[in-house]
């Protein structure tokens, strides 16, 4: 499946179906199969994609499948008023717990999301990503970055807790009820997503920005050119000689500065 059947197959499944099901299901169907159903098909779509589909296992669909089956539980939940302004709110808390509170480990779980997306292939990749990412530098980016995810999350559930608060009014297994809950979805799956692709942009541009900022950049190199694989090479042969001795003092200091000056993160990403 491309790219960007599978993106427009999470939109529609994940954000239009639950709303067309509680506005035009609610009558045939009735309401609480109505109801259950917009709360489940997007937790089946889920995993589907990740048990039969992608059969990818690694954190983010680790965290994509434990989130929704958490949603799918929380459907049999039968509550209204501010109880259900929390249910609805629940994902944001697991974000804020899970990125949040993983910026005050020694590893924060942005951490893990580097290594899934450059994904190194060989042993000498992955101790290069190892030492690359324990840099202090590029460790406490991956803190802010997990404290901005965090606190994003923080905010758009307090915002989700409010407008649910307010506009989903009726009392639960009624028509108005359904109604008023696809009303609030359709608000929110729109509104609050884009605060949340701003705030994991900024998050990832700051780790990317740290990582190349280690990275070596000859004179003169194109900055569109560079393989990351290769400058993650450089880096650690500068560090091997540096360490083995096989520089001077200026040279060594040469090296040293060569690791931590890359123009071409600063030019590619735009981040400086």
């Amino acid at each position: 499946m491309s790219k960007t059947l599978k993106l427009v197959l999470d939109i529609l499944i994940g954000a239009v179906a639950p709303v067309l099901i509680l506005k035009y299901g609610t009558k045939p169907m009735g309401t609480l199969p109505a109801y259950l159903a917009a709360a489940l098909v997007p937790v089946g779509w889920v995993l589907l994609d990740l048990l039969v589909l992608t059969r990818r296992f690694n954190f983010i669909s680790a965290y994509g499948g434990f989130g929704a089956v958490m949603r799918g539980i929380l459907a049999f939940w039968y509550v209204d008023g501010a109880l259900f302004a929390f249910k609805d709110s629940a994902s944001y808390l697991l974000a804020v717990f899970i990125f949040g509170g993983s910026a005050f480990l020694a590893h924060p779980v942005t951490r893990a999301i580097a290594l899934q997306g450059l994904d190194p292939d060989t042993p000498e990749r992955k101790a290069g990503m190892d030492r690359l990412l324990s840099e202090p530098t590029v460790l406490r980016s991956l803190k802010v970055s997990a404290l901005i995810i965090g606190a994003t999350n923080l905010i758009a559930g307090a915002v989700n807790y409010a407008i649910n608060y307010k506009m989903v009014l009726a009392p639960f297994g009624t028509p108005a009820f359904n109604d008023q809950v696809a009303n609030v979805n359709a608000i929110t799956r729109v509104v609050l997503a884009l605060p949340d692709m701003l705030a994991l942009f900024w998050a990832f541009s700051l780790m990317y920005k740290a990582l190349y900022a280690l990275l070596p950049a000859d004179e003169g190199t194109d900055p569109h050119a560079g393989d990351f694989w290769e400058l993650v090479k450089r880096r650690e042969d500068a560090l091997a000689m540096v360490h083995t001795g096989e520089h001077g003092a200026e040279g060594a200091s040469t090296s040293v500065v060569q690791v931590l000056a890359n123009r071409q993160a600063r030019e590619e990403f735009g981040l400086s």
